[in-house]
């Protein structure tokens, strides 16, 4: 200090002529400096700038940590925004880092329109470009609702800079007339008895108040548990980070711990994509198997593996899913919930169970091994949340990959919440032509619809709708219901929410509004379901699909005349890519040719129609 009480003219600071790194060496914020012609006159800029946000020359010379910030008020499921912010802040300070937050989109399943599926692109585009507009040495990922995990991901692993994720955690449960409740499994329970008549109107309004009982995801193993789990298995997010519910202690310190690490990686300069290997994708996907995980969790790894240039055939999830038994006894397949999960022991206690068929020597953003970390969580203990292999909640993984001529590239069922005489079907199709249709006849007492029938709905795929909404859990037609009836086969090439379960056929590829053959199907025509056979199959023949598709000629363009639904229509892949944009998939992924598959003649799987789409 100058007797003058001023600071000391020093290296890089307001006494000095400033220097710029070489691109490549460069770190803080000297990183990624805006073009003005000349790098020394950019970086006094940017000095005299943060200074007025009344930064010393001390705190701009350590590593910068960006901090996405996803509050929202239209998102409760981040509504401990403030409280995980401060946490990784202190963190953050804690080992010696310099703690940026920043704002991106925010999306929650239930506040975005037309869903948050079509608009997690454009998240993932935000959060891609804004890492890679500002300087950061390292950026912690706080998200937590279905498409705000993935889409953090997706865009991270194309910016290039170190990351770390953060769950916001799960709710709380409520509670109703003495029945424990949560969302959003109870949801959809407490709907279709509403629907049936077996509650009333003040019951239903009574029940809509306890069903979410704090801010956080939903409580159950739905998607965004399902992601926090997965983030959690492949190794960039803390040990024992997934599970603890947004309102706890545990959560905000796991917080502290993550903006503690993030500025060892920044250190290190920990690439995302030598953490995220196909090793660890493996993981992801045995973990969600052995969870009961989200259906939609396949499409959001198979882009962020898409962004790493790495492909994931679900034929190697289904021959994981022959040995990968359910272990974790919550809803929609089983039924606890995620506090449950946390007091049970969480990530580390599934992945303990599950022994050598995990990848115990990939790397971890704690520089560890996951195997490392494994025998660093401590021995089991007597619970019945977490099973062991010998006793699992369901014999096989939770998912199943389905092949056949409805579905030549491929459908996903969550056979693991299928009751067992629907699992081997046989039924007439009643057709709906899309949502509209579906909301039009559905409750209709004309409807022409039994029990043993099979519900189709297409155009709610990737382009059909745009943005393959949650609608593929179709209801059961009103008067069904009333009659006791509690499930149905259901077919679309849409999504349904991690939450549901039922007979329910997803992510038919191609989707309807491409040319697939979902298209072709008619009112009558007979649909056979072999989860066992893994078939998906119209019992028409391949001439009469023929005659149909001559009749129907192709497909209409998509019609979108502007902004960012016009983009999403012309690039976005099918549901076996991932639902990403072309233009941001990796250089080096792989390209496919076409939509067909042939089943290996080990497997005695039915033939599939040969059909390029």
């Amino acid at each position: 200090m100058s007797t003058t009480g001023r600071p000391s003219p020093r290296p890089g600071g307001a006494g000095t002529r400033e220097t710029v790194a070489p691109a490549g060496q460069a770190s803080g914020i000297r990183r990624g400096l805006t073009s003005y012609g000349d790098a020394e006159f950019s970086l006094f800029l940017r000095r005299a700038f943060i200074k007025g946000a009344g930064y010393s020359d001390d705190v701009l010379d350590k590593p910068v940590i960006g901090i996405i910030n996803t509050g929202s008020g239209f998102n409760p499921c981040h509504g401990n925004m403030p409280a995980l912010l401060e946490a990784v802040k202190r963190g953050v300070l804690m080992a010696g880092g310099l703690p940026v937050d920043f704002p991106t989109i925010s999306l929650h399943e239930s506040f975005a329109q037309p869903t948050s599926m079509f608009l997690r692109n454009l998240m993932s585009m935000d959060t891609e470009e804004m890492i890679r507009a500002q300087p950061m040495d390292a950026v912690v990922l706080i998200g937590g609702c279905d498409k705000t995990v993935p889409a953090q991901l997706m865009g991270a692993a194309s910016a290039g800079v170190p990351a770390i994720t953060l769950v916001t955690g799960s709710m709380l449960t409520g509670g109703y007339r003495g029945q424990r409740v949560g969302a959003c499994t109870d949801c959809r329970a407490f709907w279709g008895r509403f629907r049936s008549g077996e509650i009333d109107q003040q019951q239903i309004d009574d029940v809509n108040s306890q069903l979410v009982g704090s801010v956080g995801t939903c409580s159950v193993m739905g998607t965004a548990s399902t992601m926090a789990c997965l983030t959690e298995a492949m190794g960039i997010a803390l040990p024992g980070s997934a599970s603890p519910p947004a309102v706890t202690a545990d959560r905000v310190r796991i917080a502290e711990q993550t903006g503690t690490q993030a500025v060892g990686l920044a250190a290190q300069r920990t690439d995302m994509g030598s953490i995220l290997t196909r090793k660890a994708f493996e993981n992801g996907l045995r973990v969600l198997l052995a969870i009961g995980g989200s259906t939609n969790a396949i499409i959001h790894l198979t882009a962020v593996a898409g962004r790493l240039g790495i492909r994931l055939r679900l034929e190697d999830l289904d021959r994981m899913s022959a040995a990968t038994p359910v272990l974790v006894d919550l809803k929609p397949t089983g039924k606890y919930y995620m506090e449950d999960f946390h007091r049970a022991g969480g990530v580390p206690a599934v992945l303990r169970e599950l022994g050598d068929l995990i990848h115990r020597d990939v790397p971890t953003v704690t520089g560890r091994t996951l195997g490392e970390e494994i025998d660093d969580s401590g021995p089991g203990f007597p619970q019945d949340i977490v099973r062991p292999l010998s006793n699992p909640v369901y014999p096989e993984g939770s998912l199943a990959f389905l092949r056949g001529n409805l579905a030549p590239g491929g459908a996903i069922i969550k056979q693991a919440a299928v009751p067992a005489h629907l699992l081997e079907h046989s039924g007439r199709a009643v057709v709906f032509a899309d949502t509209a249709d579906l909301a039009a006849r559905i409750d209709d007492d004309a409807l022409d619809v039994v029990a043993g029938d099979v519900l189709v709905l297409r155009n709610i795929g990737p382009v059909g709708a745009p943005g393959m909404p949650e609608a593929g859990y179709l209801p059961i037609p009103k008067k069904l219901a009333a009659q006791g009836v509690r499930d149905m086969v259901r077919i679309s090439d849409g999504r349904m929410s991690g939450t549901a379960a039922g007979a329910v056929v997803l992510h038919v590829t191609p989707e309807s509004a491409v040319g697939g053959p979902l298209r072709l199907v008619r009112t009558g025509d007979t649909i056979t379901l072999s989860v066992s056979r893994r078939l998906i199959q119209i019992e028409v023949s391949d001439e009469e699909l023929a005659r149909r598709e001559e009749a129907l000629g192709p497909p209409p363009a998509p019609v979108a005349e502007r902004g960012y639904r016009k983009l999403y229509v012309s690039e976005v892949t099918q549901a076996d890519e991932g639902c990403d944009f072309r233009f941001l998939q990796s250089t080096q992924l792989p390209r496919r040719t076409s939509h067909e598959l042939v089943p290996e003649p080990d497997q005695g799987k039915p033939p599939i129609v040969s059909r390029r789409f």
